[in-house]
């Protein structure tokens, strides 16, 4: 007996480490994508799993800074006569005189050209800089630690939002530690930098995700794209779920139940669609749109459907696959249903809307997480009907207009990552919302107890 209780215990753990080992085969590079979204350092070589935004003591660092600049200890700022007060500390060799840090306050900020021009005041032209004043020195390991104190003080009548800095020392004089950890240590180790003293927690912890709603707006109209983009992608996927639940519903019951003629031919239709994949008819589809749907469009003044979002919707409504599922689940449901309705004089109508689709949530929920999964990450559709301008861009192709934006030349891949994070939040939460029905539907339980 206890031998057959250690094999029990054995087997249990090799199925619990393989099942640990496919976890971390398929969550590795996701977790590692996501502590990549937090940084702040894209060129980081080599790339590590230590993440500044991460650590406690600078979450309390950019929260107190940020508090006693005047500002939100969450949201950040330099008020008005504000002030900051920073430490830093370096390692110089025994027998080397160590040098206080040069100061600068740069006319610098995140992301580019493109943010450069919507910042209407620079911290370098109102805050001026007190110290740096050695407040301490000791003895360490062959060496010498040296902390340096000063003071960032905002002259001005406005309150800044971002307040930049580096801070050079000569060669030899190595950075050990700071009030907040530094975003960038350059130049051999000469300058450390900042993007920003007294950002605040969560703009600290968040930046990329912050920069990707800043950042990316219309030329033409100045809205924020990012929100524009998720936006479109809600109105897309929304409306053709609902235009899947309602055609897919009616057409599975229609051949699940009633009896017409051609019933078995149109469902033959129907697979041998889709077996057909979506680039042989990708060309006769786009020339559908181009010329208006045969130019019926042309009747209601509608030259063309490319370039609109009549097209993306009527292109897809319904999916021959949808149906199909909706057929299956009716077609498992007992047919006294059916029958002790008709004997009371229901109609087919009031059978189907008071009877069947009450009982069709299981495939109904598993049939909403597929098509706003599909539609919210199709990409190669949109692209090609969706052209301009970029107000009009679903989320997918936002995010490849954010690859050229920050990919192309500064290879800035912190707001790309965070860009599809955030792109993948309405998917998980969806499913954890369905996912009840979504198990149920695929398995085509239809029968009642």
């Amino acid at each position: 007996m206890p031998d057959l209780q250690r094999r029990r215990w054995a087997n249990a753990a090799a199925v619990y480490c393989f099942l640990l080992l496919l976890s971390i085969l398929f969550m590795g590079p996701f977790l590692f994508a996501f502590l990549s979204s937090l940084k702040d350092n894209p060129t980081e070589w080599p790339p590590s799993l230590t993440v500044n935004q991460l650590r406690p003591a600078n979450w309390a660092a950019s929260y107190r800074l940020a508090k006693q600049g005047g500002g939100s200890g969450l949201w950040g700022g330099l008020a008005p006569g504000g002030s900051i007060d920073f430490e830093i500390t370096y390692w110089t060799e025994e027998g080397r005189e160590p040098a206080p840090p040069e100061v600068v306050i740069p006319k610098r900020v995140q992301g580019g050209a493109a943010a450069a021009l919507s910042v209407e005041h620079w911290a370098a032209d109102y805050v001026e800089v007190v110290g740096p004043y050695e407040i301490s020195r000791e003895p360490d390991q062959g060496g010498v630690l040296t902390t340096y104190s000063f003071t960032l003080v905002n002259k001005g009548d406005v309150p800044l939002k971002e307040v930049p800095m580096d801070l050079t020392v000569p060669m030899r004089q190595e950075f050990v530690s700071a009030t907040l950890s530094p975003n960038r240590i350059e130049r051999l180790g000469r300058t450390q930098s900042w993007n920003n003293v007294s950002s605040g927690l969560l703009p600290y912890v968040f930046s990329n995700y912050a920069r990707v709603f800043r950042e990316n707006y219309s030329v033409s109209t100045g809205k924020r794209l990012f929100l524009l983009w998720i936006r479109n992608s809600f109105f897309l996927a929304v409306t053709r779920v609902v235009t899947t639940l309602v055609f897919a519903s009616m057409a599975g019951y229609a051949l699940a139940r009633l009896r017409f003629r051609g019933r078995n031919a149109v469902f033959g239709l129907l697979l041998f669609s889709m077996m057909i994949p979506q680039q042989v008819t990708f060309i006769s589809n786009y020339l559908v749109l181009r010329d208006g749907i045969f130019g019926l469009s042309r009747l209601v003044g509608v030259p063309t459907l490319l370039n609109t979002y009549s097209g993306l919707i009527i292109s897809g409504l319904v999916g021959a696959s949808s149906v199909f599922i909706m057929k299956q689940f009716f077609e498992r449901l007992p047919a006294s249903l059916e029958e002790s309705a008709r004997i009371d004089g229901a109609s087919t109508y009031t059978i189907f809307f008071r009877i069947f689709l009450p009982l069709a949530k299981p495939p109904l929920g598993a049939l909403t997480i597929l098509t706003f999964q599909g539609v919210w990450n199709e990409f190669f559709w949109p692209l090609v009907v969706i052209t301009s301008p970029a107000d009009k861009y679903p989320l997918t192709i936002g995010l490849l207009n954010l690859q050229r934006t920050y990919g192309a030349a500064t290879f800035d891949w912190g707001p790309i990552l965070a860009g599809t994070f955030i792109s993948a939040l309405p998917i998980i939460v969806l499913f954890i919302a369905f996912q009840q029905y979504f198990v149920e539907g695929i398995s085509f339980s239809g029968n009642k107890e």
